[in-house]
């Protein structure tokens, strides 16, 4: 097959004042007419510099490309002028940007933004562009483009946003699309069908597409052959078949062994060296809990409603569901961050909703949370040390300046981080530092209790695996009980004893582990399992594309209207009367 893109031997340096940045070295790949070609790594591998230099949309300085050529249908992109790239950048070439929200023009309207390019390139008159503009929204599944057409950025879902950036990428029929990191930021639904998308678009254009992602279980059902990146380098290409089935660098091992899959056993549990009261009764019970957002005008969200579940000492009860669930504001009602609607929550058999302030300031010593983004969760003017002793100030864990030194450099090496990091700033940590060093702030009180709120989603997938394997060696030694919220349904299933399943406020599904993911009985569980890319090409070319929940129907499977049976011990089912 001919080849649409040719990189050769291609080195990008960044200069800082101190010194120069070596982001990408001798990297060579080609995609070739109509193929999907996957470039993988972790964060800082060279992926996106790599995507960016191909558009020439790298400033010069900081960057500069020091050797190597790209050449698109026979033409070097490096000796174009800024002019020529222009008319190449959407008409030749499009890029699907990872967040579509900052991606977008957040004072234009969505039909506006898909008719620049159409205007630009394809020289269409205004009422031209306007039908192909709809004509686009209708072709990535935008319900109701007309109306939509009309709309701003920030009325759309991620889901949709991302949708939109297809639509401009797409709109003049670019022979190369290069998607960097499309559904990074999506809920495993939504990915699935933007990754649909993507394919049946191909399907029709004959599309080429450069996929870049982390995500092995997305390259396995998307690409026909994969590039290896790491520090900057290619270190494996091959088919997909030959990535996934006889891999040959360590790093690729690596990383298709850190991916948990659906398919897998989950690994016995360790019982943990901390002994807990024989008592029955659980440690955190909670009864219809409720928590309604008034927003004006008669509008009130319902974002938990009726939620009822148990928790026993040194339990991981995990809750999955797409964005917007009610997975994390059932976290922090809970720990009484928002205040609840309605219902209750037991700790110990004492009621939370009835302790006043200070009262409520001693609990939280015994009941902590691990935040979704570890570096908007750290004060970036704190060094580390006074981030973790901040709280061991607060709740007068330490009596000396020594002692509290001591703990801050064990709790360090509790988490995998050295004592000599504790004078650097968040922003001298990598994603995983950080999350770890939010995990130690949480241990520094002592809890017992954790709800851990998103903690990997920022994370690639190697440094999960870390992180989950750090959670559950600490549950084993200190006895802690975990709520991990999360969508990633694969790594929920290895970490969790039970998963509940969350659904417009409700759970709509709780059962054990093995259990749920073995026979699922709700249609939503069985929808959120179905959209799980598995990182095995044969086992996703046989997935048949199953229909999700749209966006415009409004809730789909009747919970306004449903009453809870338990049809099995331990396993919970909503009912539509």
């Amino acid at each position: 097959m001919t080849s649409i893109l040719e990189v050769k031997q291609l080195s990008v340096s960044f200069y800082t004042r101190d010194k120069e940045v070596e982001a990408v070295r001798n990297v060579s790949f080609s995609v070739r007419e109509g193929e999907t070609l996957g470039i993988v790594g972790e964060s800082g591998s060279g992926k996106s510099v790599t995507a960016r230099t191909i558009m020439r949309l790298l400033p010069s300085p900081p960057s500069m490309v020091k050797g190597g050529e790209v050449l698109f249908q026979g033409q070097n992109l490096a000796d174009k002028s800024d002019l020529e790239m222009e008319h190449i950048r959407g008409r030749d070439i499009g890029m699907i940007f990872q967040d579509p929200m900052s991606s977008l023009n957040p004072t234009m309207r969505i039909g506006r933004q898909i008719e620049e390019s159409l205007i630009k390139h394809r020289k269409l008159g205004k009422d031209e562009a306007q039908r192909e503009a709809i004509e686009m929204l209708k072709l990535v599944g935008i319900p109701h483009p007309e109306a939509r057409y009309l709309q701003y950025p920030h009325e759309f879902s991620g889901g949709m946003r991302q949708r939109v950036m297809i639509a401009i990428a797409l709109a003049c029929r670019p022979s190369l699309l290069i998607a960097d990191e499309p559904t990074t930021s999506l809920d495993v639904t939504i990915q699935a069908q933007i990754l649909h998308q993507m394919k049946e678009i191909q399907r029709k254009l004959g599309t080429s597409i450069i996929l870049i992602t982390h995500d092995l279980g997305v390259v396995a059902g998307m690409c026909d052959r994969v590039v290896v990146m790491k520090d900057g380098e290619v270190v494996e290409t091959g088919t997909t078949e030959e990535i996934f089935s006889a891999p040959k660098h360590p790093y690729t091992v690596r990383l298709l062994n850190a991916l948990p899959r659906l398919d897998e056993k989950k690994k016995p549990k360790l019982v943990s060296s901390v002994t807990r009261s024989a008592d029955d009764r659980p440690l955190l019970e909670v009864r219809s809990l409720r928590q309604h957002f008034n927003l004006g005008k008669g509008q009130i969200i319902k974002a938990v409603n009726d939620v009822s579940f148990d928790i026993r000492a040194g339990e991981t009860l995990g809750v999955v569901g797409e964005s917007g669930c009610g997975k994390s504001t059932t976290g922090r009602t809970i720990l009484r961050l928002n205040e609840a609607t309605g219902g209750e929550v037991l700790y110990k058999g004492i009621s939370l909703n009835r302790l006043n302030r200070r009262e409520m300031k001693t609990m939280r010593r015994y009941m902590q949370m691990i935040f979704q983004d570890p570096y908007a969760s750290l004060n970036p003017r704190m060094r580390v040390a006074d981030i973790i002793g901040e709280a061991l100030d607060l709740h007068r864990m330490t009596s000396s300046r020594g002692e509290r030194q001591h703990r801050i450099e064990e709790l360090l090496e509790m988490v995998g981080l050295s004592p000599s990091h504790a004078m650097r700033y968040p922003h001298e940590f990598s994603g995983g530092q950080r999350q770890r060093i939010g995990i130690a702030r949480t241990l520094a009180v002592e809890p017992e209790f954790i709800v851990c709120d998103e903690p990997l989603s920022a994370l690639d997938v190697s440094i999960q695996a870390q992180i989950v394997k750090l959670l559950e060696e600490l549950q084993q030694r200190l006895g802690l009980t975990y709520l991990f919220i999360a969508h990633d349904l694969s790594m929920v299933k290895h970490i969790s004893d039970r998963v509940a399943v969350m659904y417009k406020g409700k759970i709509v599904e709780l059962a054990e582990s093995e259990e749920l993911y073995a026979n699922p009985m709700h249609a939503y569980t069985k929808s959120l399992l179905a959209a799980i890319p598995v990182p095995d090409p044969a086992v996703e070319s046989r997935k048949a594309f199953v229909p999700l929940i749209d966006s415009s129907i409004q809730d789909p499977y009747g919970l306004e209207r449903s009453r809870f049976v338990e049809v099995t011990p331990g396993h919970w089912l909503a009912v539509n009367e």
